[in-house]
């Protein structure tokens, strides 16, 4: 082998080692002789330089981050099981590597502490019922705490709470008495207006006596409509009146 060959053969071999390729979601950092660029490189083709120059492939997609279930103790002191996801993305490649070990398991970490923190504060009724607000604090207070790192969380979402058999059982008793109360005034509303409604027609019927005739009547086709064995014997209400009458005299 000649040493133009040679000379060549190394050039290439170089050249294979500095050469990079990075997709449009990935930065380089890069660290020369133990110093950090002041700017990542990428996308597209990169030169590092070998063996001096060693790079760090940093994504910058957003990264869905599954926090496993957390025992909770809330405010009233019931033990509930709460998981939740956080969206989060590297906004800042060279912080992502520099200032922090690993940012995924250190976002993580965070994320998991920030969640027994803040739901903790936090009633049963409002853990159930207030999703939407505790999440906004949780991204607030996590993102304010890995801010540093060069990570923005964009969402915290809650994503169940699980409840102990005997409190599900509490709650659905409530529910359940809940359900009855409103059947009861809703029951006892309607009598209400049913009463009230009565009183203008018996108002009615003092004033217009032909109407209660006219009333009885109704009431006879109605029954004489249905098949039934039932005898009705008419008996005009005036011929009534007048023998209470006579009795009393």
């Amino acid at each position: 082998m000649t040493p133009v060959a040679a000379a060549i053969g190394l050039v290439v071999f170089w050249l294979l080692l500095s050469i990079k390729i990075l997709n449009e979601y990935e930065r380089g950092v890069v660290f020369r002789l133990g110093k950090v660029l002041p700017q990542p490189k990428g996308p597209g083709i990169i030169i590092v330089f070998w063996p001096i120059d060693r790079m760090v492939r940093v994504s910058l997609r957003t990264i869905v981050l599954d926090i496993p279930p957390q025992d909770v103790i809330t405010r009233d002191n019931v033990t509930v099981k709460v998981n939740a996801v956080v969206y989060f993305r590297v906004m800042d490649p060279i912080k992502a590597v520099v200032q922090v070990e690993n940012y995924l398991y250190a976002t993580s970490q965070e994320a998991q502490t920030t969640l027994r923190s803040i739901l903790g504060q936090a009633a049963l009724d409002g853990l159930l019922s207030e999703r939407e607000r505790l999440g906004l604090m949780l991204q607030e207070v996590i993102d304010q705490h890995t801010d540093p790192w060069g990570v923005k969380v964009s969402q915290v979402a809650v994503k169940a709470v699980d409840l102990p058999q005997e409190m599900q059982r509490a709650m659905a008793k409530q529910a359940e008495s809940e359900r009855e109360k409103r059947a009861k005034i809703i029951h006892a509303s309607g009598e209400l207006e049913a009463s009230k409604q009565l009183t203008e027609a018996a108002e009615m019927l003092q004033h217009q006596p032909v109407a209660l005739h006219l009333r009885y009547l109704q009431t006879l086709t109605d029954i004489a409509a249905e098949k039934n064995s039932t005898i009705v014997f008419p008996i005009p209400i005036d011929w009534m009146r007048a023998l209470l009458g006579e009795r009393k005299e």
